[in-house]
């Protein structure tokens, strides 16, 4: 999700919650703050010596360890309100791709790209998901290039599925 749609989906969501699922049905604690925003550029060659370039905006969670009894969740104008201060001060790209940053005593620290939303009465669940490393190069490097191929969902006659 690009930065200005991250930003509008929160400025049309301001009276809810604003929760962050970061592994499948793991929130993000109540107790979080967002610590930090990096505008960050990605100056790359990969193994191929392909050159690329991108932008990034990272938003840092933390939770704080004084809150753990916190129940209520920050507000979606609040978060919205830090990012507008951060955006004043040092601007962000809104093209760049945004990913949220987050770590806990039981999972890594993980930039985590957003892989979809829900939106509730009374909150914005954020779904978060971990990109898995890849060989941009495949076939510079001799890498085979996968096909996933759709395996049917129904038995045929003489298909050798029963």
């Amino acid at each position: 999700m690009k930065t200005k749609e991250f930003l509008s989906l929160l400025s049309d969501n301001g009276n809810k919650e604003l929760v962050f699922d970061y592994n499948k049905g793991a929130l993000v604690g109540a107790n979080y703050h967002l610590t930090e925003v990096k505008n960050i550029t990605v100056d790359s060659v990969d193994c191929g010596a392909g050159i690329d370039f991108w932008k990034e905006t990272i938003v840092q969670l933390w939770e704080s360890p004084d809150e753990l009894d916190k129940t209520r969740f920050m507000s979606v104008s609040k978060a919205l309100q830090i990012l507008n201060r951060v955006n004043g001060i040092k601007p962000m790209e809104l093209e760049a791709e945004l990913k949220i940053e987050y770590s806990n005593a039981n999972f890594h620290t993980a930039q985590l790209f957003i892989d979809g939303y829900d939106i509730y009465e009374d909150r914005l669940l954020i779904k978060l998901a971990v990109e898995k490393t890849d060989c941009k190069a495949k076939e510079e490097c001799g890498v085979p290039i996968e096909v996933n191929a759709e395996k049917e969902a129904s038995c045929s006659p003489g298909g050798g599925c029963c």
